[in-house]
């Protein structure tokens, strides 16, 4: 098993577990804020099996149907993140309107307050570790998975904190205006997450300084070269695929170009991880005498 998968296995227990504790105090203390942090903990913990599930689809090799890998799982895991957690706050917005109109007092705060603690605490911890292998991977359902948990924390110490004001003041429909409060974070939340996994899915293309990086390392090499043209990059899972045309005198012998291609292609595989380059070579049809023949060492 590697470590994706173990990161994100780690993430279905901590969810599982912090369900049914949000879950039982808040039937217990009939709190719409505590049993909205139970929904919340659900749609993590769907989230965590959709990455747990994509992690390992996307992690197999390249096959005949799938010449370009499988990489695009994680990517299509994030958009159906996203709308369970566009869902399952509309949920809880009209829950807590509801119970704006017809608050309720609020059994055990104190019990509530602590569970929320607790929570916030596991999940600072588990989303702390996905975070990292998400960096290290350049896995985006990793990266929802802890997006989802990051959220959990601030909606944890935000319900927890509203409880402490219940208990402080006895203003019981401070209950569901927090938890209103905590589905208008995770709005946001899925509108963010959303952007983030659908943009590989039409091929958009890498980020600016991912571009900037790539041209500078191409035009090191621009003394040997005439131009470059046709730069095309996009994403797919955690492998970034860039192509590009490249052109070259017409009097250059082709193995100095192919040498001067594998030492572009190295260059800038090795500045981003997981990256694909693909260089076409070209010869130049300007009409002029100023190409020469460069022979380069790799």
């Amino acid at each position: 098993m590697n470590n994706k998968t173990k990161v994100a296995r780690l993430s279905i227990y901590s969810n599982t577990t912090l369900i049914i504790l949000k879950l039982a105090v808040g039937l217990i203390s009939g709190s719409v804020s505590i049993i909205s942090e139970a929904i919340h903990s659900t749609m993590d913990l769907l989230a965590a099996l959709i990455a747990f599930f994509s992690v390992k689809a996307a992690s197999k090799p390249a096959d005949y149907d799938h010449p370009y890998g499988h990489g695009k799982f994680e990517n299509v895991s994030g958009v159906i993140e996203a709308l369970l957690i566009f869902v399952a706050a509309i949920w809880i917005i009209i829950e807590g309107i509801k119970k704006l109109f017809n608050p309720e007092a609020i059994a055990s705060v104190s019990l509530g307050f602590i569970v929320m603690f607790i929570s916030a605490s596991i999940n600072y911890i588990v989303s702390k570790k996905l975070y990292k292998v998400a960096k290290e991977e350049d896995s985006i359902a990793l990266e929802a998975d802890a997006l989802h948990l990051k959220a959990d924390v601030y909606t944890s110490l935000g319900v927890g904190f509203g409880l402490l004001l219940i208990w402080v003041t006895g203003l019981h429909f401070l209950d569901p205006i927090v938890a209103i409060g905590v589905a208008i974070f995770i709005l946001k939340e899925s509108y963010e997450l959303l952007i983030s996994a659908f943009n590989p899915l039409v091929d958009v293309k890498l980020s600016e300084n991912e571009i900037k990086i790539i041209t500078e390392e191409i035009s090191k090499h621009n003394s040997v070269y005439c131009n470059f043209h046709n730069l095309r990059t996009r994403k797919s899972g955690m492998t970034k695929y860039i192509d590009l045309h490249l052109v070259f005198p017409p009097n250059m012998y082709v193995k100095t170009a192919h040498d001067l291609c594998d030492i572009i292609e190295n260059d800038i595989e090795a500045l981003l991880k997981n990256t694909e380059v693909l260089i076409h070579i070209e010869s130049c049809e300007k009409p002029c005498n100023e190409c020469s023949i460069i022979d380069i060492k790799k």
